[in-house]
């Protein structure tokens, strides 16, 4: 039986990418906090022995404050006879030591890996590595050493070690302290806050601006799919294969893949914003504005991932800080557009903007709002807020190309089999009838089936079981609503106010079923049906609401909207907050950032030194990487 090594340290110290490469592994690694939320296994052989090597989320200390650092602890001790190797930064190594000692008590095989020695030394700071290894008896060696693995294949085979809480200050020479110049202007407020909508607002411009480089992909792939495949598969002799040629593969696959650069363009701004250092940082400049709202700064990682996959959002929500913050984190997330809404929502912008570079940015912003919303609803107080502010960096161009391409990876392989198979399955069931004959859509098994269901959004002029039969398609994959409406209709024949108050219902309903599978994993199986049953229900409602006043019905919204904002007000009014001294203004971020572990806010004058600054009742700390 393979032994075990547990790759244990604080958030991003470099475990995953010292996993990767002892592992031969592509676990996902970036330059924020929490990038590990789970643990990934993988056996190997290092140094001739097999051994299973577990990548484990971030801690920061032995008592385990949030859900990933329970879930972490919790796994090393049942796995009691693995080996651990502490992963530390080189100028934070005095972080990890009472972290090394706490769970090494009762004797543990450890080692100590060093990464970021190449930018610790580069800013002025020396680790010794043979003095820190006979003062704290346990091998010590650097990640970018060629023979780590034969070196961590010797920790194998040590006497389990106690590992004394020991002073190395003088062992380590401390890298140049102070924030720099280009931090004090990243967390500023009044210049961070809007260089980051600059940034996001020039890429959706990049993105979707009509004539720029999103658009004219997207037209090559059209073009590549429609007229030139398209025109080929004329040539079919066979009115069947020709049908299910044309109608069934190439037409369903081109109306979701016309999209897929726009998409990764998407990924790539994602993935820079996470590579430079910059999310940390926008965390710290939105707690105090999802402060009001009863979240922290923390969910801003879960709620950028959402733009990407909400499924994979969800379990980022692992490394907040409770389960009640959890909950309502995974309740805002499907408010958030994913990638996989995009081509619904360029396929129906025609109908209702000229540009859809205007009609994406007023979904988002929709989106947002909405989640905004509903994390109002559920506002609950919520627990300390910790920053991990990672080291600025310019992106790694190798390390860009190799996430980018893996996105690319996976949305072409969920368009090759889950979604293929939706299109056959829809063509075959939209062209024959019960006997068997082709047949128009009209007279098929899908339209005697789902004929009951046009109900659903006749209200919004589409009295048509195919939109309804396109809009449940999303709960399977949302890029299914796009290739249903090329098959079934072609273009999207309804009114602008039909297909908007439809992009509302694609924007608000439940997330597909790899989101809810997620959501069942963190909160159960019963609740994650129920949020499900809920959005889909309010989805509709909203649908319905939001045609109504782009037709002239905005009264009739207003009185029935009315009653349940008092419903909501007169639930805020019951709430009893028992404040002590005089109440503190919020503001829009925290101020005073400080280098150093644990560091506390800058205190204010007004209320004396020895006090800490405090935010809606909750003390703010933040760690300042170097």
């Amino acid at each position: 039986m393979a032994d075990m090594m547990l790759l244990v340290g604080n958030p991003n110290a470099g475990k995953s990418t010292l996993f990767n490469r002892l592992a031969r592994a592509h676990a996902h690694v970036g330059n924020y906090h929490g990038v590990t939320v789970d643990a990934l296994e993988k056996e190997t052989v290092l140094g001739g022995n097999k051994v299973v090597l577990v990548d484990l989320p971030g801690i920061y200390t032995a008592a385990g404050n949030s859900l990933e650092e329970k879930f972490a602890l919790r796994y090393i001790e049942e796995h009691r006879s693995a080996a651990l190797v502490f992963v530390a930064e080189c100028g934070r190594i005095e972080r990890t030591l009472p972290l090394i000692s706490a769970l090494s008590r009762g004797g543990r095989r450890c080692a100590l890996v060093l990464t970021k020695n190449e930018r610790f030394e580069r800013e002025g700071g020396k680790a010794d590595a043979p003095a820190l290894a006979a003062a704290l008896g346990i091998p010590v060696l650097f990640a970018g050493e060629k023979t780590i693995a034969q070196s961590l294949s010797g920790v194998l085979g040590q006497r389990p070690v106690e590992v004394p809480a020991v002073d190395i200050s003088a062992l380590i020479r401390p890298a140049r302290e102070g924030l720099l110049r280009a931090d004090r202007f990243l967390l500023n407020g009044f210049i961070g806050i809007p260089l980051f909508m600059g940034l996001l607002l020039l890429a959706f411009f990049l993105t979707f601006a009509k004539g720029l480089i999103g658009d004219q992909m997207k037209e090559g792939i059209e073009w590549l799919f429609n007229d030139y495949l398209g025109g080929m598969s004329e040539g079919i002799p066979s009115g069947i294969v020709r049908s299910l040629v044309k109608d069934g593969i190439l037409k369903s696959l081109g109306s979701v893949l016309c999209f897929l650069p726009q998409i990764a363009l998407l990924h790539l701004f994602l993935i820079l914003l996470e590579e430079s250092g910059l999310l940390s940082r926008l965390a710290i400049l939105t707690d105090g504005a999802f402060s009001k709202i009863g979240l922290s700064g923390r969910a801003v990682f879960s709620l950028l991932m959402g733009f990407g996959c909400t499924a994979a959002a969800v379990t980022t929500t692992r490394g907040l800080d409770d389960k009640a913050m959890q909950r309502r984190v995974i309740l805002c997330l499907p408010y958030i557009a994913c990638s996989a809404k995009l081509p619904v929502f360029l396929a129906l912008s025609a109908s209702f903007f000229a540009n859809p570079f205007a009609a994406v940015v007023v979904l988002y912003v929709l989106g947002v709002a909405i989640s905004c919303l509903v994390a109002l609803f559920f506002k609950k107080k919520s627990p300390p807020f910790v920053a991990e502010l990672a080291p600025l960096q310019l992106p790694r161009p190798l390390f860009v190309i190799k996430s980018l391409l893996f996105q690319i990876k996976q949305f072409i392989m969920k368009v090759a089999t889950v979604i293929l198979a939706f299109f056959l399955l829809s063509w075959f069931l939209s062209s024959f009838d019960f006997s068997f004959r082709l047949c128009g859509a009209e007279e098929s098994m899908l339209a005697t089936v789902c004929g009951g269901l046009k109900w659903l959004f006749a209200p919004v002029g589409m009295g048509d079981w195919r939109i309804a039969y396109a809009a449940l398609s999303g709960l399977i994959a949302k890029e299914n609503v796009a290739g249903a409406i090329a098959m079934l209709y072609g273009t999207f024949p309804y009114s602008g106010a039909s297909a908007f108050a439809f992009a509302v219902f694609i924007l608000t309903c439940s997330p597909c079923v790899s989101a809810i599978a997620a959501t069942a994993r963190e909160v159960g199986k019963g609740r994650a049906l129920l949020y499900a049953a809920v959005q889909t229900v309010s989805a509709l409602l909203l649908c319905y609401a939001v045609y109504f006043c782009l037709v002239g019905g905005a009264v009739y919204v207003a009185l029935v909207m009315a009653p349940l904002l008092g419903i909501f007000l007169l639930g805020k009014n019951r709430e009893k907050v028992s404040r002590t001294g005089k109440k503190l203004a919020q503001r829009f971020h925290r101020r005073g950032v400080r280098t150093g572990v644990d560091a506390p806010a800058r205190p204010l004058k007004a209320q004396g030194r020895a006090r800490q600054r405090q935010k809606g009742g909750r003390k703010r700390r933040a760690v300042l990487g170097r």
